[in-house]
């Protein structure tokens, strides 16, 4: 693991590192936020993973997270959204594919399924190296995102909710196999047989019996994705069907941006540091 910088921020250090990746086969950059109180023990996590055409950065110069998470004890971690080098495959014409867009799964169809392992590399490898080389509680983990990042966040954590103890979203993709702007993505990367898309998607794997505690969703009644591309009404019947408790907030005004997610940032991480301290 490669140091790329750190700063002092709220008593804590906001740190960019960098790694070969095994399972994406490429150099992959993330940025930390250790709060103070981990001089002194171990600290929960909270993964944050960005939506489209953002890196590690984005949520890291505008999410405005630092405030909150030291004052709650909170190390914040926020991977890549894609494998990315020259030898990577894109489609330097398409921002909703490729680089910028790895949707968070483990891509089947060639040329994709040498570097698109999202999946494995967020619930596999990270976390692996970030066990060893930051002082975390790994047995208290919560996770969260925006729009394709709040799809990989809610998919990961119904697939995986031995793991993480709690999860929210930021106008999340929450049906991808049929939202216009996702569901090429998907036929691209796993192949046009729809059968394992559902593997990825919020609402199916609800519907299939996947589990969770309860889920946070702010959702903003502005952004011109809503109708399009994120319908949360319809992981909300799901949770209803499913007897999944949700707390979905349409709020008025907001639109799609980073204005909208610093917003309600630290009423996320109010949230996750209940439930992870509890």
């Amino acid at each position: 693991m490669k140091t790329v910088s750190t700063s002092r921020s709220f008593g804590g250090v906001q740190g960019v590192y960098s790694h070969k990746a095994k399972t994406t086969n490429c150099e992959m950059t993330f940025s930390v936020f250790i709060p103070p109180q981990a001089e002194n023990s171990p600290c929960p996590v909270v993964w944050y993973l960005s939506g489209l055409t953002c890196n590690h950065s984005n949520v890291m110069d505008k999410g405005e997270y630092r405030r909150a998470a030291a004052e709650h004890g909170l190390i914040i971690i926020c991977p890549d959204t894609s494998p990315r080098g020259e030898d990577v495959p894109d489609d330097n014409d398409n921002w909703q594919f490729g680089s910028g867009a790895g949707f968070y799964l483990d891509a089947t169809a060639q040329p994709w399924s040498k570097n698109y392992q999202m999946y494995s590399y967020i619930t596999g490898e990270l976390p692996e190296l970030i066990a060893k080389e930051f002082p975390v509680d790994m047995g208290r983990q919560g996770i969260f995102g925006h729009s394709m990042g709040g799809h990989g966040a809610l998919t990961i954590a119904l697939k995986n909710s031995e793991t993480y103890k709690s999860c929210s979203a930021f106008a999340p993709i929450v049906n991808p196999s049929n939202a216009d702007w996702s569901s090429t993505a998907f036929a691209r990367y796993l192949g046009e047989d729809q059968t394992s898309w559902g593997e990825y998607d919020a609402c199916s794997l609800v519907e299939n019996g996947a589990h969770f505690p309860e889920f946070l969703i702010d959702q903003g009644l502005a952004d011109g994705f809503l109708d399009e591309g994120l319908r949360p009404w319809l992981f909300e019947k799901a949770c209803k069907n499913a007897e999944i408790p949700l707390t979905l907030r349409m709020q008025e005004g907001y639109d799609h941006s980073y204005f909208f997610i610093s917003t309600f940032m630290a009423d996320h991480l109010k949230w996750h540091a209940k439930r992870l301290n509890e």
